[in-house]
């Protein structure tokens, strides 16, 4: 028995309970910690290091998950005896699961969210017409949140009027009120053949028909949009240009000025769902900047700061379109909440939120460099500033059966099907933002490598 085991955290960077697992690795690897060594109770461990007592029970939750200690409710933590080769890659705890399905942005401790929050709506809550903030507001967004919207959608776009600039409850509102807006039931609406699930519902309720188009490894074809333009007569066209979900392809410039001047010519609205623009430094400008006069642009804070913040903003052809979309949120949400759409424009006025943005973009850039090499040699694809892969499977293997038997490994993907406007290719998208931290990230997958490299058949000899 062992229970004056006192790790060694001081001057480990990263998350401190992760500090407290590298620790442990060490000590079970040096011989200074035996099989079957029992650990100090947590909240003693917590004391001595100075630490709080959440800090030391995710840690040893995280070693009892990768299968280095086991513990029993009022025995305590032991370290755990060696394990055979064929559990290299070990089954996950049943109790908590991996989740690659949400496809949303990591929390990096460097974006300090938590912080920024508190400090953000205390500076609210202390200044001058918050109460007044907090009533009923515009359903197309009070002039001051509309202001900063234009102000952080002009980065992209250039100079925006106030009145062309909508403020809203998250894309998914949005998406339902522009399909309202400017599609009857039954009218065509061109989407790429595999296209943003969110979207495909908010169609099949408003009874729109979804016409897919063609796309290659650079985004949606210009002629097979052509193509449907003269055959289907479609009224709108909706695609997500950059980091599309799920391919991750970024349609090249080039493209974007094809795509509105084909949409031009036939008289077509372009629905540009810009969710992942404003993540890479490099990406062509949205095709709402060439072509505003027929472009509906959309641009969630959901996938590049925080979900829970519900605010979405609308660059619109004009204000006639202005207020036929406020109209329409106004049915369907009624407004924004002004208070989280309050807290948005401080970020903006402040910088916080270009800097929530950047901190995510180099989290996602490191979670990426994870992926490329826990996946080598399999058919992925990815981008830097991304958080999902589009990962093809191998010949032997089928989506719902692969979907199936990682469900079983405590790890959930999203099949082809979610996306497919027609045949559905052997594919899943991975997300890679949910995962709490690097260390979770690289073993789960690790799982979807370990299946992805045999056969069904063989798999119970692998886990």
């Amino acid at each position: 028995m062992l229970e004056s085991w006192s790790p060694t955290i001081a001057g480990e960077t990263g998350p401190k309970y992760l500090a407290i697992v590298r620790a442990l690795t060490a000590d079970i690897r040096a011989g200074r910690l035996a099989p079957g060594a029992r650990l100090p109770p947590q909240r003693a461990l917590a004391k001595q290091l100075n630490v709080d007592l959440t800090t030391v029970t995710r840690a040893f939750n995280e070693a009892r998950r990768v299968g280095l200690i086991d513990a029993t409710a009022g025995r305590g933590s032991f370290v755990r005896g060696p394990r055979s080769p064929a559990a290299e890659v070990p089954r996950p705890d049943p109790s908590g699961s991996i989740d690659f399905s949400m496809n949303m942005p990591p929390q990096p401790a460097a974006a300090r969210l938590a912080e920024r929050l508190e400090a953000g709506l205390s500076r609210l809550a202390g200044s001058s017409g918050f109460l007044a903030r907090m009533q009923y507001q515009d359903s197309a967004g009070n002039l001051a949140d509309r202001a900063a919207a234009a102000h952080w959608l002009g980065q992209r776009l250039g100079t925006l009027p106030v009145q062309r600039v909508l403020v809203a409850g998250g894309a998914q509102v949005v998406l339902a009120a522009v399909l309202a807006a400017i599609l009857k039931p039954g009218d065509a609406l061109c989407v790429p053949a595999l296209t943003y699930p969110g979207l495909r519902t908010a169609a099949e309720r408003r009874g729109v028909r979804l016409v897919p188009v063609a796309g290659d490894a650079e985004g949606l074809e210009p002629d097979a949009f052509r193509e449907r333009c003269e055959t289907e007569r479609p009224r709108a066209l909706y695609l997500v240009p950059t980091l599309d979900n799920p391919t991750t392809a970024t349609l090249p410039a080039v493209r974007r000025r094809q795509i509105a001047e084909i949409a031009r010519t036939h008289g077509v609205a372009i629905i540009e769902d810009d969710a992942y623009g404003a993540l890479p430094l490099d990406a062509p400008a949205p095709i709402a900047s060439q072509a505003s006069d027929i472009t509906w642009h959309i641009a969630t804070l959901s996938k590049c700061a925080s979900p829970g913040l519900r605010v979405a903003y609308v660059a619109v052809p004009g204000t006639n379109e202005a207020v036929r979309l406020a109209a329409e949120l106004r049915a369907i949400n009624l407004m924004a909440s002004p208070l989280t759409a309050a807290l948005a424009s401080h970020w903006i006025a402040e910088g916080e939120l270009d800097a929530v943005v950047a901190a995510i973009r180099q989290e996602n850039a490191l979670r990426q460099a994870v992926a490329r090499e826990t996946l080598q040699g399999l058919d992925v694809r990815g981008h830097p500033c991304g958080h999902h892969l589009w990962l093809r499977l191998p010949a032997f293997w089928r989506r719902g059966e692969f979907g199936a038997h990682a469900r079983q490994l405590g790890v959930s993907v999203i099949p082809s099907d979610a996306f497919a406007v027609g045949p559905a290719p052997e594919a899943i998208r991975v997300s890679l933002g949910a995962a709490p931290d690097a260390e979770t990230l690289r073993y789960g997958l690790s799982l979807l490598a370990t299946l992805l490299a045999h056969p069904p058949g063989a798999i119970s000899t692998v886990v």
